[in-house]
């Protein structure tokens, strides 16, 4: 216990100054005032079935700002200043509804029932094979699979009141949806801080299921999504990680990460070893847990230029980082078309496969019990 402690200290120190904590990792991270923090809801596009969209934005007093859609419990944008005052969105998505639902790369998306992949689109529960979805070209089932948790209609509710701030979305996935068993009850909750951005999930079955939540953002710390992040850095709080085969499935192994171009521990610009690891990173690190289910520093990203920086904390046993390696030519907002590695994803998450793997982390969500996770999104300027 102690030599993981002394490693974690090693690892805080290796960041800038300006992230300073001023209380320990197992006592999570506090919480932020809300201050003049408001919420605003109007009418952001129709669905070809008739059905209204809602949009979303919460402003807060520092002048951070996030945007959220009821299609696919999504988030649209996040903008924060740089440490010249200029306030730019760090996050890609598109000018409109059209666009979130001609989207194939699942950009600021809530992405269940189970993120990541699952090996051949089949898993077992107490005995019964379930047959999923084979939407990861043709041989894997991926991110929920065709109509995925981002692909349908959200019931979005916002909130306002002396301590939270933000907008609590729910949905209900039934019974046989892509091929899951159980009616799924889930609810994704978007509270918007001071300096940060905390999203909370909470799921509930009727049935033994299988579920894996995360947020699909992809982040551009500079130019929202104009040059590519090679020069951005990013630390990740993992010594190890889990390998995979030629189809992106887990090969069961977990190996150290130290000394490979898979090593973030200590700052390391997303570019330096890239094309050691074609077409770019897509890998689930295993977090340096201080304790199961309780909040845990992940990743963070810092871009020298602009100054802004973005540290992840969560709850989940993982983070998938993913370097944007397919996003050539998708048209984004404000008439910017995306290229690959203009953007990098934290999707903290359980390992890819768990349900196949009985040696990693159970994703098992069992009548009576409560899927729960935290994700918690710190911005600040040096």
């Amino acid at each position: 216990m102690l030599y993981r402690l002394v490693l974690l200290f090693i690892f805080l120190m290796s960041f800038p100054v300006t992230f300073i904590f001023s209380e320990p990792l197992n006592q999570g991270i506090g919480s932020s005032s809300v201050g003049n923090t408001k919420v605003e809801k109007n009418i952001y596009g129709q669905l070809p079935t008739g059905e209204k969209v809602y949009q979303y934005v919460i402003t807060n007093e520092n002048n951070i700002s996030i945007t959220l859609i009821d299609y696919g419990a999504t988030l649209v944008s996040i903008k924060m200043p740089d440490r010249n005052g200029n306030v730019e969105d760090i996050v890609l998505g598109y000018d409109n509804l059209e666009g979130y639902i001609n989207d194939n790369a699942n950009i600021g998306g809530t992405i269940g029932r189970y993120a990541n992949r699952i090996a051949n689109g089949k898993f077992t529960i107490n005995g019964q094979t379930y047959t999923l979805a084979k939407n990861d070209n043709g041989i894997n089932h991926i991110h929920g699979g065709i109509k995925r948790f981002n692909k349908v209609l959200w019931e979005g509710e916002e909130f306002d009141n002396d301590n939270e701030v933000g907008v609590k979305f729910h949905y209900l996935s039934k019974d046989g949806e892509e091929g899951y068993p159980g009616n799924l009850d889930v609810y994704v909750t978007y509270i918007l801080g001071n300096d940060r951005l905390t999203i909370n999930y909470e799921a509930t079955t009727d049935k033994p299921t299988v579920i894996n939540l995360t947020n699909h953002s992809y982040f551009n710390l500079r130019d929202t999504g104009i040059s590519n992040v090679l020069d951005q850095h990013v630390t990740i709080n993992a010594d190890k990680y889990t390998p995979v085969d030629n189809n992106l499935i887990p090969t069961g192994a977990i190996e150290s990460v130290i000394g490979t171009s898979l090593d973030f521990t200590s700052w390391k610009a997303i570019g330096r070893d890239i094309d050691k690891v074609s077409p770019g990173y897509d890998f689930n690190y295993v977090l340096n847990k201080v304790a199961d289910g309780e909040l845990t520093l992940a990743a963070a990203a810092y871009d020298a230029e602009t100054g802004r920086e973005l540290t992840l904390y969560t709850t989940e046993p993982g983070v998938q980082f993913y370097t944007g390696n397919y996003l050539d030519g998708i048209k984004g907002k404000y008439g910017v078309t995306y290229k690959t590695h203009h953007a990098f994803c934290f999707e903290p998450q359980n390992y890819p496969d768990s349900p196949n793997h009985p040696e990693f982390p159970s994703t098992l969500l069992n009548p009576g019990q409560t899927y729960k996770q935290t994700s918690i999104y710190i911005f600040s300027v040096d």
